[in-house]
């Protein structure tokens, strides 16, 4: 593998002196290189001279043995980066990982919660909406399981966003991109009943907000809300160490998908610019059409039968 070993060489040290990469990344992208080269080994072929359906098949093998598609992915930006460094110096004419897809691999989704445990939530923060500070919790839990909100979004709230038709949230978003939310029943009852107590937060620097505080920002703050959501957890007996603000946008996204939502309309309301983001959630949508099939198609209960189902 001497030839093989003299082009790796060659690549890390431009790696090293023209990127400076780091003695870690010299060392992963060397590891991988070298398993590459053993498999064309075997064939016997050579990495100057390895094909696409060569590069291919290595991949393949990566995946019989268990390892991610986050792993694949990167001996595949090894391999990218290796074969245009080749073309570069004119050391072969062509880059046979052009055509190769990258592994699709999908982010793992956080901690999210039935919704019989954001029935508890709710349930301990509907128990004291007779007081200024229970009537803003209950404001709070109903807007950001309604919404989906980001928390930086919801406690930041303009009074603004409540402008014109009550059951509509004005949200803007990242990168200033607004967007209207629908508001449930409950969420537009608890909205209105804190506006009553609103006037007991209110200060000369919040006066803009639908949530103000004495504090610098003018809001409550991000802190303080996962702070109150902590403490209703610990009421409601659920694990409160598990249970965030981000854990009640996922769910919002998760329980709408389980109940047949469009991922079209999910992504427009979680303020998504690229629905890839939300195609975390497409499991669900694969779950749900498995049942559909289950209990719709013609030959569903001929096949239990058959199958002793």
């Amino acid at each position: 593998m001497s030839q093989d070993s003299h082009l790796i060489d060659a690549f890390l040290e431009m790696l090293s002196a023209e990127r400076g990469a780091a003695g870690n990344t010299l060392a992963a992208y060397g590891r991988d290189l070298s398993e590459f080269s053993r498999f064309l080994h075997k064939q016997p072929a050579r990495m100057a001279q390895a094909t696409t359906e060569q590069i291919e098949a290595y991949l393949g093998t990566l995946t019989q043995q268990g390892l991610s598609a986050a792993t694949n992915a990167r001996r595949l930006s090894a391999l990218r980066q290796f074969y245009k460094f080749l073309c570069s110096e004119a050391m072969r004419p062509d880059d046979p990982t052009q055509t190769i897809a990258t592994p699709k691999h999908r982010r793992p989704l956080p901690h999210s919660l039935s919704e019989a445990d954001v029935g508890l939530l709710l349930a301990a923060a509907r128990r004291d909406t007779d007081s200024p500070r229970g009537a803003r919790t209950a404001c709070l839990m109903e807007l950001l399981y309604a919404t989906g909100l980001r928390v930086s979004e919801l406690v930041s709230l303009p009074l603004s966003a409540l402008a014109g038709e009550r059951d509509m949230l004005l949200v803007t978003g990242k990168g200033g991109r607004e967007r209207l939310v629908p508001l449930s029943a409950a969420a537009c009852a608890a909205v209105a009943n804190y506006i009553r107590y609103r006037p007991d937060f209110q200060t000369a620097k919040g006066a803009a907000y639908l949530f103000p505080s004495r504090g610098k920002s003018g809001h409550l703050t991000r802190h303080r809300f996962a702070q109150i959501l902590s403490v209703l957890a610990m009421e409601a007996g659920l694990p409160h160490m598990k249970i965030s603000p981000h854990t009640l946008r996922h769910a919002f996204a998760t329980h709408l998908l389980s109940r047949g939502a469009d991922l079209r309309a999910v992504q427009q309301m979680l303020g998504h610019a690229d629905i890839s983001t939300t195609e975390i959630y497409t499991h669900i949508l694969d779950a749900r059409m498995q049942q559909l099939v289950r209990s719709h198609h013609p030959l569903a209960s001929a096949t239990m039968r058959k199958g002793g189902g």
